[in-house]
């Protein structure tokens, strides 16, 4: 009776062990969900708009860029005034910026936000040449270890998923280059696109161009045996030491 206790009380803390194992892999998707891999839009269809607590930064030059262009010629770097400083987007869909106060900019791309600009600063300088950047767009990687992640910050408009993942350190020796999850935003719901470049055909994918806000998670191998290992090394320790300990009484008598 005393070794079925011991057998029961060892499943029992070997159980409690076991529901550590493997609780770092994120968005684990349920059989029933639906998951899209042959509608991935390689491209967005329309350029993004400019949205609140978006950060804009622009550049300005007179002589509808000019200096710029002389600049370059004389092999300088240009002309860049205002560049060095964020705007944020605010509730109101405004930017302050400076000189043209409250400009309202949500809703625009950056080639209408260049023109509106453009105009505005018409009234101030003779024929302005404005160049407008999203500053704050950016996306989160997952790199397959786990719950590891890296925020990379999206330089130019087309950047490509590999591009991303390259920056973001590569797929990592965990991580599943057959399962690459990319988590987009439509509206107020995410939609889950499964990625596959562990094939020559996944290259079509590799030029998919990514969205600011993306979720790009590279799904990890489970590490069932070492994990669990690791998890009940503690409660092994005790039970080897209790039943020792009963081992030792036993002789006693």
């Amino acid at each position: 009776m005393s070794k079925l206790l011991y057998l029961i009380t060892f499943v029992y803390m070997l159980s409690l062990g076991s529901c550590g194992v493997n609780n770092n892999i994120m968005f684990k998707t349920p059989k029933d969900i639906e998951l899209a891999s042959d509608t991935i839009m390689l491209a967005p269809p329309v350029d993004y708009l400019i949205s609140v607590d978006d950060k804009i930064a622009f550049s300005l030059a007179t002589n509808n860029g000019e200096a710029i262009v002389q600049s370059l010629s004389m092999g300088g770097i240009g002309i860049n005034a205002g560049s060095s400083t964020d705007y944020i987007v605010r509730e109101d869909g405004t930017a302050e910026l400076p000189l043209l106060g409250k400009v309202l900019v949500k809703g625009l791309t950056t080639f209408q936000c260049e023109d509106t600009l453009e105009m505005l600063f018409a009234r101030h300088y003779q024929n302005p040449f404005v160049q407008v950047k999203i500053t704050s767009q950016r996306v989160l990687v997952f790199t397959g270890n786990g719950s590891s992640a890296t925020v990379v910050s999206l330089t130019n408009t087309n950047t490509t998923l590999l591009e991303v993942i390259a920056q973001a350190g590569g797929i990592q020796e965990r991580g599943k280059a057959n399962t690459i999850k990319v988590i987009r935003k439509f509206g107020n719901e995410r939609k889950i696109f499964v990625v596959d470049l562990s094939t020559v055909e996944g290259l079509q994918y590799a030029d998919m161009i990514v969205q600011a806000n993306d979720f790009i998670y590279i799904e990890p191998r489970p590490y069932l045996v070492r994990e669990f290992l690791q998890e009940t090394a503690p409660v092994l320790s005790l039970i080897s030491t209790t039943l020792s300990f009963v081992a030792i009484l036993n002789l006693i008598k």
